[in-house]
């Protein structure tokens, strides 16, 4: 018999792994409308939902190699989509945020999402919505503060 443990651990594994699947990141851009490589998705969307950020924290996000992470950067840069501007606290850290170009797209990102979240959560009741929204935002609270600081788990 699986423990609840391991039952969740292989639910947000599955989850995960839908939401890291490049095809499906691909028909999201399809749907959303917008000609953006693949691989530079994730990264805008988490400058535009955790930023202003550096590109060291920006690669812990995203779980990416930091040099991977700083050439692709250097591509939404490129392409209008990000600014980066020194860091008040540290002038050695470049601070990465969405240009207006980039909010514009981030912004279809967002009417794109709630379509599809409609979607797929349409059979739910507003009572069970709001359940799933209060439990996940609570795992996700328990999970940071055990987590610690600096993810060591201290």
């Amino acid at each position: 018999m699986m423990s609840w443990a391991d039952e969740l651990h292989d639910i947000l594994l599955q989850v995960s792994g839908v939401m890291n699947r490049s095809d499906v990141d691909a028909r999201f851009l399809t749907r959303a409308g917008v000609k953006l490589d693949r691989a530079l998705f994730p990264l805008l969307t988490r400058i535009g939902s955790a930023g202003p950020l550096g590109a060291v924290e920006l690669a812990g996000l995203v779980g990416r190699d930091h040099s991977t992470v700083s050439r692709q950067v250097s591509r939404l840069e490129e392409l209008g989509l990000i600014q980066r501007t020194p860091s008040p606290a540290d002038g050695r850290i470049r601070l990465l945020s969405p240009t207006a170009s980039g909010k514009q797209m981030l912004a279809e990102f967002a009417r794109t999402r709630r379509r599809l979240t409609e979607e797929y959560f349409a059979d739910w009741s507003d009572h069970e919505q709001a359940e799933l929204l209060r439990l996940l935002r609570k795992m996700a609270t328990g999970i940071d503060r055990a987590a610690g600081p600096d993810g060591s788990g201290a």
